[in-house]
C-alpha cells in the first residue's frame, strides 16, 4: 500500500469513513424493538422504530448539527472506486429481510396483543421505507449486482416500479409540473400522496411500454423490468405467508404501505415548489443545485447514505454516496429530513416553516414557483 512521503501533504482521508456502518442500525429496529419489550416488560417499545426515525433522529440531528464539508476533487476518484462503501449498502439487504422474517415469526404467535403488533408493524415499515432509499442508491449504479440488489430491496414495499419511474422519469422532470414526484407550493403532503402514488406508477407502466416497444418485446412477458419486480413481492409474500400463515398479511400489508408513503414524504419535501424555468426555445433548464431542497444535518445523512445532499445526486446520478457535494447555491432545509417528514404531515406546520423560504429562494417572486393549479385549472401530466 502507497504511504505518504515525508515532504508531501497529507492525504485526504474521510472522516465519517467508520461512521457509515451506523446506517445499519435502521434495518435491525425490529430486533431493537424486541429487545427493549423483552427487557422492560413494556409493549410501547414495539413502537421503536418511529420513535427512533422521527424523535431520536431530529434530537441529534439538533444535537450533532450539520457539516457541509467535500471531499477534495483529488480524492474523489480512490473514495469511488473504494468497495467498502458498497458494502455498507449490500449489508443492509440480508438485515432487511433477516427482521421481516424475524417479525413474521412474532405476529404469528398469540402472545403480543394487537397494539403491540401493529407497533411492529410500523417498525417494520421504517425498516421498509428506509430500504427504499437503500434501493435508490443501489438502482442508479451501472453493476447488475447493485441494480438487482434495488429490486430485491424494493420487494418488501411491493414498490419494484420505482427504479423504472425514479431513474427514467423523475430524473427527467424533476423540478417541472410533469413530474408526479414533485411537489408543488400550497399542495399538502395528503393531496400529493395519492397524485404521485397514481402519477408513479402510471408513468413507470408507460415508459417499460416504450423500452420494449421500441425493442420488439412483449409488454407482457419476462422483459418485463415492473413485472419481475412485482414477483419478487409476490414469492416474498406467498413465502412468509406458507411458513407463518395468513395472520401475517395484514401485518405484511401495513408495513408495505408504510414503507411507501415514508419514500413519498421524501419526495414530497426534496423539490418542494422548485421549478426549472422555460428557456427560449420552449425547453426546460438543466437541471441544477437550485432545483432541490438540501440538508446537511450529519445524523440523517449518515442513516441515508446522504439522500440529502440531492443537487449532487441529481446532476450526477450514478455518483455514490460518499462522494456526494454540497452546494452552497441549492436552498436548504431548516433540518433533516426525519425533521422534515413530520413536519410535511402537518400541512399548516410545512407551509408557515417552508413557504417562506420557497419565496425567498426566488426573490419575493411567486410565479417562479413550482405553483399548485388553481381551482377549475388541469394539472400537468406527464408526456
Amino acid at each position: 500500500m502507497a504511504t505518504d512521503h515525508p515532504h508531501d501533504p497529507p492525504r485526504w482521508r474521510d472522516p465519517k469513513r467508520h461512521l457509515w456502518p451506523l446506517a445499519l442500525a435502521v434495518p435491525t429496529l425490529p430486533f431493537q424493538a424486541g429487545g427493549l419489550a423483552e427487557l422492560t416488560g413494556q409493549a410501547v417499545f414495539w413502537w421503536w422504530g418511529p420513535f427512533f426515525a422521527f424523535v431520536l433522529v431530529p434530537v441529534l440531528d439538533q444535537v450533532l448539527g450539520s457539516n457541509d464539508g467535500n471531499p477534495p476533487e483529488d480524492a474523489m476518484a480512490d473514495l469511488e472506486a473504494d468497495r467498502y462503501y458498497r458494502w455498507c449498502t449490500y449489508l443492509y439487504l440480508p438485515l432487511q429481510f433477516g427482521t421481516l422474517v424475524w417479525a413474521c415469526g412474532q405476529w404469528a404467535g398469540d402472545g403480543l396483543g394487537l397494539v403491540a403488533d401493529v407497533g411492529l408493524a410500523a417498525t417494520t415499515g421504517v425498516v421498509a421505507g428506509v430500504a427504499i432509499n437503500t434501493a435508490h442508491e443501489l438502482g442508479h449504479k451501472r453493476e447488475q449486482l447493485e441494480r438487482r440488489l434495488s429490486r430485491m430491496a424494493l420487494a418488501q414495499t411491493g414498490y419494484g416500479h420505482f427504479q423504472v419511474e425514479h431513474n427514467h422519469g423523475h430524473h427527467i422532470r424533476v423540478a417541472t409540473p410533469q413530474d408526479p414526484a414533485s411537489s408543488r407550493m400550497g399542495e399538502s403532503f395528503w393531496r400529493f400522496l395519492p397524485r404521485t402514488v397514481v402519477g408513479g406508477l402510471r408513468s413507470a407502466w408507460q415508459l417499460e411500454r416504450r423500452r420494449l416497444t421500441r425493442r420488439n418485446r412483449a409488454v407482457w412477458g419476462r422483459h418485463n423490468d415492473i413485472l419481475t419486480a412485482w414477483s419478487m413481492t409476490v414469492v416474498l409474500f406467498s413465502a412468509l405467508t406458507t411458513t407463518f400463515g395468513w395472520r401475517v398479511l395484514p401485518y405484511l400489508l401495513i408495513q408495505a404501505v408504510l414503507g411507501f408513503c415514508l419514500l413519498e414524504t421524501v419526495n414530497y419535501l426534496e423539490h418542494y415548489g422548485l421549478l426549472r424555468q422555460r428557456r427560449p426555445d420552449g425547453r426546460y433548464e438543466r437541471v441544477a443545485p437550485k432545483h432541490s431542497w438540501n440538508s446537511d444535518n450529519t445524523t440523517s445523512n449518515l442513516l441515508l447514505f446522504q439522500l440529502q445532499r440531492h443537487s449532487d445526486h441529481h446532476a450526477n446520478p450514478l455518483r455514490r454516496y460518499q462522494t456526494l457535494r454540497h452546494f452552497d447555491e441549492a436552498p436548504q432545509l431548516p433540518s433533516g429530513y426525519a425533521t422534515m417528514i413530520v413536519l410535511a404531515w402537518i400541512p399548516p406546520l410545512w407551509r408557515t416553516v417552508m413557504d417562506p423560504r420557497l419565496l425567498a429562494h426566488y426573490g419575493g417572486d411567486k410565479a417562479r414557483a413550482n405553483l399548485r393549479p388553481g381551482p377549475g385549472k388541469q394539472a400537468a401530466t406527464p408526456p
